[in-house]
């Protein structure tokens, strides 16, 4: 019996040797089914989400990314059909994802620590077109200013894809604009469109949003709507006009990751590591400018930053 005990011992302590400064291994994942993180049509998005989706490959997770619609997402999440979100923002998210996390199957995964700007942008030079800017009512009066061949005598106010949400059109009738709200086919044309008009200093109103490289590289400034109450959105009476919604500015806010609730169960390690993951606005507008601006791919940038961050993503993993 003592000659077994001390071998015991002796067997720990070449072990312990071993292990000695060592990182601790990497639990083999949970499910080799595949985690299926959502895609969108913004460069800081699918940026984001292949930092995730890659990060979770290393630690040995099979990932697959699904292009999905932003709002109607979250009825994927609900029945486990997709999930993984790593963007939902505040400012035209929210209310959807609130929504689905009360009917059940979608989680609030908690704070990017990106914060939330998007509302309608104009470059500087606009402001000798329309005296008064920033404040919205100057709008009013010269919406003209702003028109295209297609809308005139109409403004033109080119806002995102569709699918991004955001109430423009009903903020045009509930402000009394003389705008005609316009959507962009893809994020990538948005703002191929600035920079043509930015270059010729063509009239132009736009959604522009941060995190982004946009607002950094273009001089200009967001317009200065009644700021956005709960309110605004829900009860016609509040703001300046009684019997409208949503005449007021858009929200601001964070960025949230959510997922199907399913996740912490099947796939506990991976969960732990979307709720770890953070990033800043500079961080993602810094990466969206390589692929925006430089032309690279999403992979190959994301590639990079993987090498050249292997500490912060192994942070995420608890490595």
């Amino acid at each position: 019996m003592l000659r077994y005990v001390t071998r015991a011992l002796s067997a720990g302590l070449v072990a312990s040797a071993i292990g000695l400064g060592a990182a601790p291994a990497m639990a083999a994942p949970e499910s080799k089914d595949p985690i299926k993180v959502t895609l969108h049509d913004w460069t800081g998005q699918l940026i984001s989400a292949r930092l995730m989706g890659e990060t979770l490959k290393k630690a040995g997770y099979t990932v697959e990314y699904v292009q999905a619609d932003y709002l109607a997402q979250f009825a994927g999440m609900k029945t486990g059909d997709l999930h993984v979100a790593m963007e939902v923002w505040a400012t035209t998210a929210k209310e959807a994802m609130d929504a689905a996390i009360a009917e059940g199957g979608v989680e609030n995964v908690g704070e990017t620590g990106m914060q939330a700007i998007e509302d309608w942008w104009f470059p500087d030079y606009m402001k000798e077109k329309c005296p008064g800017l920033p404040d919205w009512e100057a709008l009013k009066s010269c919406a003209e200013a702003f028109s295209v061949p297609e809308t005139a005598p109409k403004g033109r106010y080119l806002g995102g894809p569709v699918t991004w949400g955001g109430y423009d059109e009903e903020r045009v009738q509930a402000l009394g604009l003389d705008f005609e709200v316009v959507h962009a086919g893809t994020d990538a044309a948005m703002f191929a469109e600035l920079q043509s008009a930015y270059e010729r200093k063509a009239p132009i109103i736009l959604w522009i949003y941060a995190p982004h490289w946009a607002p950094i590289k273009y001089k200009g400034e967001w317009v200065k709507f009644p700021a956005y109450e709960k309110a605004c959105y829900e009860d016609p009476a509040w703001g300046v006009n009684k019997e409208a919604k949503y005449d007021c500015a858009k929200p601001r806010g964070p960025i949230y990751k959510a997922a199907w609730t399913g996740v912490k169960d099947k796939w506990p390690g991976a969960y732990k590591a979307i709720k770890a993951y953070t990033f800043t606005n500079d961080e993602i507008g810094a990466l969206a400018a390589k692929v925006d601006l430089d032309g690279k791919k999403v992979e190959d940038v994301v590639d990079e930053w993987m090498a050249a961050n292997e500490s912060r993503w192994k942070g995420w993993l608890g490595q």
